[in-house]
């Protein structure tokens, strides 16, 4: 998780000062977390792993594990469509990759999902960034005891 923290970092000071922005630097984190979502992270906390005193995972992971594994899924496809950026803006971070002002972001604390591969294709980069960011924190606040 930790590794995942520092990727999320990297990135969110790329879209913050794009004059940073490094497409291999972006990538290696965007696969990053991508690498350590979906099934892995699934696999991470399955029943032994959420039941363990030493995790900080909640018990509810278990109960709820059709909602968690979406929530994995999500986080890799998001990743997914970051790394695809970086592919495809080999120099700078282009206008593209940004949100417009006033541009509608969905998502939101109950963990609202783009629900395609071609919906998510056709959204900027910093878009898909802010969706995964709300599925990081949508996880810990149901997932993560404190």
């Amino acid at each position: 998780m930790k590794a995942m923290a520092a990727a999320t970092k990297s990135i969110a000071g790329m879209f913050r000062e794009p004059s940073t922005y490094r497409p291999v630097e972006f990538k290696h984190s965007a696969d990053l977390i991508g690498d350590k979502a979906g099934r892995v992270l699934i696999d991470h906390f399955a029943r032994e792993t959420a039941a363990s005193s030493d995790s900080k995972a909640k018990p509810n992971i278990i109960d709820e594990r059709e909602r968690f594994d979406r929530l994995a899924n999500d986080l890799k496809s998001y990743a997914g469509a970051l790394a695809a950026a970086a592919e495809n803006n080999p120099t700078t971070m282009t206008d593209s990759m940004r949100m417009k002002p006033g541009e509608a972001m969905g998502g939101g604390p109950l963990g609202t999902h783009v629900r395609s591969e071609e919906q998510l294709s056709s959204i900027p980069a910093e878009h898909a960034f802010h969706l995964m960011l709300q599925t990081c924190t949508t996880c810990h606040s149901r997932y993560r005891m404190e």
